[in-house]
């Protein structure tokens, strides 16, 4: 959306696009307890995991964890951007990421390399670089097993690494296999991630458009009806709410109510009445 169209609405962004600020994303109960404990988990280093279904936010929690580590003194965030990556392309990525040369070919010394890294990091820090990986179900079996042994010296008494995995229910179940219990094991913070209530789907409605300058963008119907008909989940939340937003912006209304809603969302044609049962139950 163009600065014109956004000032039709008097927003400052699009509250309902992926590329929401960091900032202004709604940190519900979980999520800010997941942060704090992972925020402890950097001192010592080790493992987290935050897991559920598409849509379920667990991207943007990761969103909120980056941004909540970054404003603390001398902690280092990195993000994988390739998790899909073989091993060779992992070694690349990492040392990108941690500003050392690698050689792909040379695994032994790229591992020597990167943990002197980390641990000269500790040293002055105090703390353990923190590694997130987004969409983890799809990182390579050898990859995963990399990462675990990379991350630790010392038989495993002393952790130079922070890994924040994040995945599907294919990431559940390989961690459950044999292969991966060592990794599973050494899991300490969890989080999964369930389908939102009607009511945690309002809340954070209310909060993008507050913190987007209209917060009376939407009617408070609109807004109970596009949290019902989410069933749960957040991305879908989403998608109806721009789609609205959208059409707003091109009839040049100041506001989404319930005619634009019924004209716009397919699922809203159904009698009124039928709607409002629905919210009910």
């Amino acid at each position: 959306m163009n600065k014109t169209l956004l000032a039709l609405h008097g927003l400052k962004w699009n509250p309902f696009a992926p590329a929401v600020p960091a900032t202004a994303l709604h940190v519900g109960p979980r999520i800010d307890s997941f942060c704090r404990r992972v925020s402890h988990l950097a001192a010592e280093g080790g493992f987290a995991l935050v897991t559920g279904d598409p849509g379920t936010g667990k991207s943007a929690a990761l969103r909120i964890l980056a941004d909540h580590l970054a404003g603390q003194r001398d902690v280092k965030v990195c993000m994988i951007s390739r998790p899909q990556a073989n091993i060779a392309d992992f070694y690349r990525e990492m040392g990108d990421l941690f500003g050392v040369e690698l050689q792909p070919h040379n695994r032994w010394a790229g591992t020597r390399i990167l943990r002197q890294r980390w641990q000269d990091h500790i040293d002055g820090a105090l703390s353990r670089p923190v590694l997130i990986v987004d969409e983890a179900q799809e990182i390579q079996p050898a990859v995963l097993a990399e990462l675990r042994l990379l991350s630790s010296t010392r038989l495993d008494s002393h952790i130079l690494l922070t890994v924040v995995l994040a995945g599907d229910g294919r990431l559940v179940e390989r961690l459950r296999s044999d292969e991966f219990l060592p990794l599973d094991s050494r899991i300490r913070v969890r989080m999964p991630m369930e389908r939102a209530t009607p009511d945690a789907l309002q809340a954070c409605l209310r909060h993008l458009l507050a913190e987007a300058g209209a917060p009376a963008l939407m009617t408070p119907d609109v807004i109970a009806t596009l949290a019902d008909h989410a069933q749960g989940n957040l991305r879908s939340l989403m998608i109806m709410a721009d789609e609205l937003l959208m059409a707003a912006t091109e009839r040049e209304a100041p506001r989404i109510d319930e005619a634009l809603l019924f004209e716009t969302c397919a699922f809203a044609a159904q009698p009124k009445k039928a709607v409002a049962a629905g919210r009910r139950r």
